[in-house]
């Protein structure tokens, strides 16, 4: 055990619990100093282990009284759980166990359990949150079936809300009223939930395929109405798509969402009663950006998809969270690619840039934040081994890594076979708590004979080895025989300084390109000369060294490697620029396509970085020239284009550095910026006139995307002004933060002044924030802006640490402490890192103050030192130092201690 944090929790340690419970009765009395609980359980000994003691989890409460079978019983305290000794001398059969207690909602500010905001009572319970509501065995793998009464005052708590079915409503004679709600299914504690508050709703009826009535409810504060109908069009088209696309049916008579604004996480998925982070439930287009739109729709998704992939299948132990969390991102990544066109059939060719689009947004997010999680002190498999706290662990590794984990299965099997296996995984563990193993033996057993089926032991590496693999390519020409050969060898990829101890089954979708852009065919050794071949063909690779020869080849080609992105793997193919070009100009996969611009980027990029001296980045015409050429391709998608010509992201070059100089890179990213407005100012004025977008605003995909373009050429027009002393652009970005009615293109005009430094910025800031000063959503975005403006002599750095004493900014907020602290230390390395070490004392500084309130915040942000070791000097002694102060607190919350120490440790 690491001195000063509490015992690991490891998975080869599972045992069942030694009791079942089968039915919970919950009675609340709310208030906000002292709300009393009255649990009633109906219990039952797992007669698989030996008679013992019953313990159950408890945190923060006050006990009044223990009963079982309605008699009085002693118990005690002990390491956090409150014990019973005297029930494993009952009879075998089931029994009744009672407990009333108190907690006290008001003073928890680590919004994990039942707390108050905003006047109102909310519940969050995962992953342990349960326990600070009533003593429980809180684990996920006892499951039971819940009935809930609430009791409150009726005029400060007009609506009482929990888990599943309203069964009774009364008016009580002392001013209070009350609500019973029965939940039919059983399900862990964590996904129990419970809300009063002051609260209206916007109601839709549906009709399922099944010809069943539902009543779907979206419950925000008086006010907020109006921001509702996207979140409301995003429920039922969620509810739609899962019985469509999966065969799964909405099973409630309702389904409520309801939004707060203090909340730790995005949205929580329990049974029929999803609570929500504000920031992914109310939009409207003078609030919202496209960014909130898309994301208000595919979190919306998430949560009501783990109604089935969570809630009526849920995880034996928090060692399979991505069981539910891997599967469901995936599952809410393929509902949003469904929702902007079809993958299949008719459609499907208009579609494929802007599902691509959506494919490269959720790839840039994977290596921006889970390939360096892959590379530092928290690295981790997708289904961890041992955990201190589990809080800790809801990462990117487990979430989007095990999405793409997820992905290779589909992509394995096939999209059809894929579903099948959906079906086989429901029919066989519907209502239980189930392990990663077991789904993957779904997907398997439903498709005898797929590459997954006869892989599958060794596919199952991808849940079990940390690290992000790495995959070499290369290709030899044998012009005179038509001949191509590729050698494919998966490297020693490491997580932390651990190698991963054996090959990967890595799916290779790939093509080949020739000079001109012909496709070219794939036709393996041996295979008959006379039969057509594909264009593209999928590889399973599963060795270390793969060889893979292509004959009746009537040009050199170019490989087109991992198109998709069908594996999260790192790529070394070894193509130079006029291999790259083709990609870009010519690949039919429009994600390579992406995949080469930014490689070409990203190679003057690092060149920049690596040489001796002051960074001194002078961009080639080569690559102007490309960038120029697709500026102007009037057939190229507006939301494609603004992808590609996106710099590289900060993470995404210092992966490939060692050591790391965050501002050495910084001052090549804003090199790059400013020589892409000055060179392509004349395609950046025609890309500004041919994408503004006229008429009402809507959030589609092909408006979204000229908006985007429209906003980067905004950003470049203002930066080259900046450079030549022009007025005309400034001018007009300032105008437009006045004029414009949506938040998507005043945002952009505000950012484009923030990020070119204009003199224009402090009265657009002013502005800004004087006509949305009572939107809070909003406010966090002025924050955010501010917080991630590219570094300039140290003002960046100064103006965040001086908005700390800002009147809008509450460190108790997590989305304010977010948008401020999180957005400047984790998105802003070339304002955090500096020779003055100040940037790491604001971190630790802000790391414990937080700590002392709400911890599971706290350990967000002190992940933002998980790669300490790789900065070059002095970057790293300095954050060292800081990483050590905040280590040695005596009181420090576990969840911190546990990734500050590992932190410290040696790889």
């Amino acid at each position: 055990m690491r001195e000063g944090l509490s015992a690991a929790v490891r998975r080869e340690d599972y045992v069942a619990p030694a009791y079942w419970v089968r039915t919970v009765e919950l009675g609340f009395d709310l208030d906000p100093a002292k709300t009393r609980v009255v649990n009633r359980m109906q219990l039952e000994r797992n007669d698989a282990l030996p008679p013992q003691p019953l313990r159950l989890d408890g945190e923060d409460l006050d006990v009044t009284r223990v009963l079982v079978n309605g008699d009085s019983v002693s118990f005690r305290h002990e390491a956090g759980q409150l014990v019973i000794d005297s029930v494993q001398n009952l009879p075998a059969g089931p029994f009744t166990l009672e407990i009333r207690n108190t907690c006290a909602p008001e003073r928890n500010t680590q919004l994990s359990g039942l707390y108050t905001s905003g006047g109102g009572f909310f519940t969050q319970c995962e992953a342990q949150g349960f326990r600070r509501i009533t003593y429980f065995p809180d684990r996920p793998d006892v499951m039971a079936v819940y009935t809930v009464t609430l009791r409150a005052d009726r005029v400060r708590y007009p609506v009482l809300l929990s888990n599943g079915n309203l069964v009774e409503q009364a008016e009580l004679p002392d001013g209070r009223h009350l609500a019973t709600w029965h939940d039919p299914f059983p399900k862990p504690s964590y996904l129990f939930a419970l809300v009063a508050a002051d609260l209206v709703a916007r109601e839709q009826r549906i009709r399922s395929r099944s010809g069943r009535d539902h009543l779907l409810q979206v419950y925000v504060r008086r006010g907020d109405l109006d921001k509702t109908e996207h979140a409301m069009a995003s429920l039922i088209a969620s509810v739609v798509w899962d019985e469509a696309r999966f065969g799964l049916p909405l099973d409630l008579e309702r389904f409520m969402i309801v939004a707060v604004g203090d909340f730790n996480m995005g949205a929580m998925e329990n049974k029929g009663l999803n609570i929500f982070n504000t920031k992914y439930v109310l939009a409207s287009p003078a609030t919202a950006t496209d960014e909130d739109f898309a994301g208000i729709e595919s979190v919306v998704g998430h949560e009501y998809f783990h109604n089935w992939t969570g809630n009526r299948i849920t995880c034996r132990d928090w060692f399979q969270l991505s069981l539910k969390e891997g599967l469901t991102v995936f599952r809410d990544q393929e509902f949003s690619m469904d929702m902007v066109g079809p993958a299949e059939g008719p459609g499907a060719a208009a579609a494929a840039t802007a599902r691509a689009v959506k494919r490269i947004d959720d790839v840039r997010a994977l290596r921006q934040v889970q390939f360096p999680e892959d590379a530092g002190s928290m690295a981790h498999p997708v289904r961890p081994d041992e955990y201190v706290e589990i809080n800790n662990f809801y990462t990117p590794t487990v979430y989007e890594k095990g999405a793409e984990v997820v992905r290779m299965m589909q992509t394995l099997v096939g999209r059809d076979g894929f579903a099948r296996g959906m079906t086989l995984y429901f029919e066989r563990h519907d209502g239980q708590a189930v392990t990663c193993d077991d789904f993957a033996q779904a997907i398997a057993d439903a498709n005898p004979g797929s590459a997954l089926a006869v892989r599958l032991e060794a596919f199952k590496r991808w849940y079990a080895q940390a690290g992000t693999p790495r995959l070499q390519a290369r290709g030899a020409w044998d012009a005179a025989a038509g001949r191509y050969t590729l050698t494919l060898q998966q490297g020693e990829a490491t997580a932390a300084g651990r190698p991963l101890r054996a090959p990967m089954v890595i799916p290779l979708a790939l093509g080949l390109v020739a000079a001109d852009g012909r496709a070219l065919p794939l036709r393996l050794a041996g295979e008959d000369a006379g039969a057509p071949a594909p264009l593209e063909r999928l590889v399973v690779l599963d060795a270390r060294e793969t060889t893979l020869v292509f004959e009746g080849l009537d040009a050199a080609p170019v490989p087109s490697l991992l198109r998709g992105f069908s594996a999260p793997v790192l790529l070394d193919d070894g193509l130079d620029d006029a291999g790259l070009l083709t990609l870009l100009r010519h690949d039919a996969d429009p994600f390579n396509r992406w995949e080469a611009g930014q490689r070409m980027a990203l190679a003057r990029l690092l060149a920049a970085v690596r040489a001796e001296g002051p960074v001194a980045l002078t961009l080639d015409e080569a690559y102007v020239d490309a960038m120029r050429a697709l500026l102007d391709d009037a057939s190229a998608d507006p939301a494609f284009k603004d992808r590609v010509l996106a710099v590289p992201a900060s993470a995404v070059v210092a992966a490939h550095l060692s050591p790391v100089d965050p501002v050495r890179i910084d001052e090549a990213r804003q090199q790059m910026n400013r020589q892409l407005a000055r060179r392509l100012h004349e395609a950046w004025l025609r890309a500004w006139d041919a994408n503004r977008v006229d008429g009402p605003y809507r959030p589609d995909p092909v408006s979204a995307g000229r908006r985007a373009l429209a906003g980067r050429a905004l950003a470049m027009l203002c930066l080259d002004a900046q450079a030549t002393g022009d007025t005309v652009w400034p001018g007009r970005a300032y105008q437009r933060v006045k004029d414009a009615d949506n938040m998507t293109e005043g945002l952009a005009a505000l950012r484009a002044l923030v990020d070119s430094h204009a003199e224009l910025a402090e009265p657009a800031l002013a502005r800004f924030h004087q006509r949305h000063a009572h939107e809070a959503l909003v406010i966090d975005k002025w924050f955010m802006l501010q917080a991630l403006a590219p570094e300039r002599d140290g003002r960046v750095f100064a103006r965040a640490k001086a908005l700390l004493k800002h009147p809008d900014f509450s460190l108790r907020n997590p989305n304010r402490a977010r948008s401020l602290i999180e957005a400047l230390c984790s998105g802003n390395p070339g304002a955090f890192h500096r020779a003055d070490a100040a940037g790491c004392v604001f971190w630790a500084d802000r790391v414990l103050e937080l700590d002392a309130a709400n911890p599971q915040l706290a350990a967000r942000m002190a992940r933002v030192m998980d790669r300490w070791r790789q900065l070059a000097e002095p970057y790293r002694s300095a954050a060292r130092e800081a990483v050590a102060r905040v280590a040695a607190k005596p009181d420090l919350s576990d969840d911190v201690r546990e990734i500050v120490t590992r932190a410290l440790e040696d790889a």
